[in-house]
């Protein structure tokens, strides 16, 4: 699984890792994590990135409890990119023998079908299978756009994000190989070391040693038996921003209603619970006042103090955060050690795709009483004593 540095997720990232951000009460990561013990056999999870490990090393250690798989996190030197990665790498993944390695990229959010895949790529060969989905003509400008046989699935043309339409079928980032995908990529690193000095800069913009999965290895092997698609029939979305995180955390809410009902919250706005609305997470050790009202799509974390009159709709609060009675939180997410003060109002428009269409306080945010903030950013250890809207707050 690749990690990336998430520097679009700031202020959340600044303090936290964006893998270990929570949506739907789990860090990013642990959904397709979790995806992965479906898959029969599975030997062992490789975490491949930038941070230090010291930063991974409490989750590693329980997820690999939790999953009874070794979790390993392997930290990279330098940028390889993400078939350079994989291959930099390689004893390690390979040291037990592995018949197939998946691929994951970690800000992907979807159902992880991956024991489809990888039935359909042992009906397919070739090197490897890649899940795509339908999009609109619109969104697929932002993506890898490919064209695939539809009799056979096999991968005919791959370009990433391209200037002109092509396909409305995409990339998703999950992928399954057979080790031929190292030799693939040596064959990349081969043709890179023989070739001129012209070569980076006629055709590569990127250094000698970074080989990227989708331009280096998936556009040269399109149209010749080696590639095949599984098409994803579920949701997807591409995890680039915290607004796209409370999206996908109410499409994993909403999944959880179908896989794993248990984990959502339930009440009845009687004197000992509070009202539930729709899909909800609510962690164990949260205090709930029972006239508060929570839901649709609300995650709240662990520690977290709610109170009287309080109301909640789509929202993830954070670790330790205290909202006091009758305040509003709407299309927002509450960063750790946050206070929401008295009749006090943190809400925007909800549109994921705008930069202010989701309002976000740092760690440590003080929203004084009867203060409302719409529409903005707001940084860490910050005391808000009056009102702002459409601002970010440095």
């Amino acid at each position: 699984m690749w990690i990336g540095l998430g520097t679009r997720f700031r202020p959340l990232s600044f303090n936290t890792p964006k893998p270990l951000i929570p949506l739907a009460g789990q860090p990013m990561i642990h959904h397709p994590i979790s995806a992965c013990k479906k898959i029969s056999n599975l030997a062992q999870i490789f975490l491949i990135g930038f941070y230090e490990e010291r930063e991974f090393a409490l989750y590693v250690s329980s997820i690999s409890n939790e999953l009874k798989i070794p979790v390993r996190y392997l930290k990279e030197d330098k940028p390889h990119g993400s078939a350079g990665a994989l291959y930099y790498f390689r004893d390690r993944i390979m040291e037990e023998k592995p018949s197939h390695v998946f691929l994951l990229n970690c800000d992907v959010c979807c159902s992880f079908p991956l024991q489809g895949i990888l039935d359909a790529h042992r009906r397919y060969g070739g090197i490897g299978t890649m899940l795509v989905i339908k999009v609109s003509a619109e969104a697929a400008s932002q993506f890898g756009e490919l064209i695939a046989d539809p009799d056979t699935k096999e991968l005919l043309h791959y370009t990433e994000k391209p200037e002109t339409f092509v396909s409305d079928l995409i990339n998703c980032g999950v992928y399954v190989f057979t080790s031929d995908i190292f030799n693939a990529i040596e064959e990349v690193y081969s043709q890179i070391r023989d070739t001129s000095s012209n070569y980076q800069s006629a055709t590569r913009s990127v250094p000698a040693d970074f080989v990227r999965l989708d331009q280096d290895i998936l556009s040269p092997l399109a149209g010749k038996k080696q590639l095949y698609t599984y098409e994803n029939k579920d949701f997807w979305e591409q995890i680039k921003t915290p607004g796209k995180s409370l999206k996908c955390s109410a499409l994993y809410l909403s999944q959880f209603r179908e896989t794993s009902p248990h984990i959502l919250a339930s009440g009845d706005g009687t004197n000992r619970k509070p009202t539930i609305i729709g899909d909800v997470y609510i962690h164990p050790s949260v205090k709930l006042h029972p006239t508060a009202k929570i839901g649709p799509n609300v995650s709240i974390s662990a520690n977290v103090r709610v109170g009287p009159g309080v109301r909640l709709i789509s929202c993830i609060i954070l670790d330790d955060v205290e909202i006091k009675e009758n305040a509003v939180v709407i299309n927002s997410i509450i960063g750790w050690k946050s206070s929401i003060g008295r009749w006090s109002r943190v809400q925007a428009s909800g549109d994921y795709n705008d930069r202010l269409g989701i309002t976000i306080l740092g760690e440590a945010v003080t929203v004084e009483d009867e203060v409302a903030v719409i529409g903005s950013i707001v940084l860490q250890n910050k005391t808000l004593n009056v009102s702002v809207q459409d601002d970010i707050i440095l």
